[in-house]
């Protein structure tokens, strides 16, 4: 039978060795609470890339970038781009420049905390309304425009990941292999979380027109005004190519665009945006920094809405009301929207 020195002893070894096992538990926890700590801080240098990168470029005078930077008046838009407008000066097809500029700024809005969502037209591909009775029936013809409308939005979300935004590609129907479904709760989740969205496929049904699909899910993410960009500056009282003297509306009300017929968009999405309130700005996609001019609420183009006080922008000059948007002769070769 062991003597009392020797239990005492024994003990003594046993809460020595429990003592340097808890000792070891808490270096190892001690170590790996650092890690996690830097593995957060990765995380949001990661995210932040993106940014730094934009507002480096900004400061040491890049002119090919835009810094968004201050107060925008807009936090979540509806970005429509026609098909042509990807064609670029070729007509048809995509031209890689064109959507590379298109990218970069959605981009530089996104990282500046926009939440940007944009339609894409099929025009450059496809247009159903000009294909029917050319051995297809107008339902067909318009579905094949909306797979060119796909085609679209998967180029411009490569084109805007390049530039280190996360994007999605959803579908009005289901090619799962290729984008995601139309669910408006996960589009509105995704624009929170700070991804661009561009909905495919328009609404979804034929008859309706891409610019119907920006006003509809405008609507429907509760975005604050639709963008539309366009080949030109804005919305003219008359073609100016053949009326010298055209002036370019800076601001117009719904009602006005009804009365004298002015194309700024088909008039199922000009009723979808005004029983909603949600202003339309025409503007040019063409000239560099437009879309950040447009995202932060400046004077650029023409702002269709119910209120022309109520939807007044910054910067530049001229007078309040419908009809104080002259900015002298249109360029050659513009046209009415």
């Amino acid at each position: 039978m062991a003597s009392p020195c020797a239990r005492g002893a024994g003990v003594a070894l046993v809460a020595a060795a429990s003592g340097r096992t808890d000792v070891r538990r808490q270096s190892v926890t001690h170590q790996r609470r650092p890690s996690l700590a830097l593995t957060s801080r990765r995380r949001k240098t990661v995210r932040s890339r993106g940014l730094s990168v934009a507002v480096g470029a900004a400061e040491d005078g890049d002119s090919d970038r835009v810094s968004v930077g201050g107060s925008q008046k807009w936090t979540r838009v509806m970005l429509k781009v026609s098909g042509e407008a990807l064609a670029g000066k070729g007509g048809f097809g995509i031209d890689p420049e064109v959507v590379h500029k298109i990218a970069r700024e959605v981009a530089e809005a996104a990282m500046a905390g926009v939440q940007v969502a944009v339609v894409v037209g099929g025009g450059n591909f496809f247009r159903g309304a000009q294909h029917e009775g050319k051995g297809l029936d107008r339902a067909s013809a318009d579905y094949m425009g909306m797979l060119a409308t796909v085609m679209n939005a998967i180029n411009l979300q490569a084109a805007v990941e390049t530039n280190g935004v996360q994007t999605r590609v959803m579908t009005a129907f289901s090619m799962q292999e290729v984008a995601e479904p139309y669910i408006r709760r996960r589009a509105i989740r995704h624009l929170e979380k700070g991804r661009v969205v561009i909905f495919g496929a328009g609404t979804g049904n034929p008859f309706f027109t891409t610019d119907t699909g920006a006003a509809l899910r405008a609507a429907e993410i509760n975005a604050q005004v639709v963008l539309k960009a366009t080949m030109v500056d804005g919305v003219y009282d008359s073609d100016p190519r053949t009326n010298p003297a055209a002036k370019l509306y800076e601001s117009l009300t719904y009602e006005t665009v009804q009365r004298l017929g002015l194309g700024v968009m088909d008039l199922t999405a000009i009723t979808l945006c005004q029983e909603n309130d949600i202003p339309i700005v025409v503007f040019n996609l063409n000239k560099e920094g437009n879309i950040v001019s447009a995202l932060r609420g400046n004077k650029i183009g023409t702002c269709v809405s119910s209120d022309v006080e109520k939807f007044k922008r910054t910067n530049g000059g001229g007078s309040k009301g419908e009809d104080s948007g002259k900015s002298g002769q249109p360029k050659k070769g513009e046209q009415s929207v």
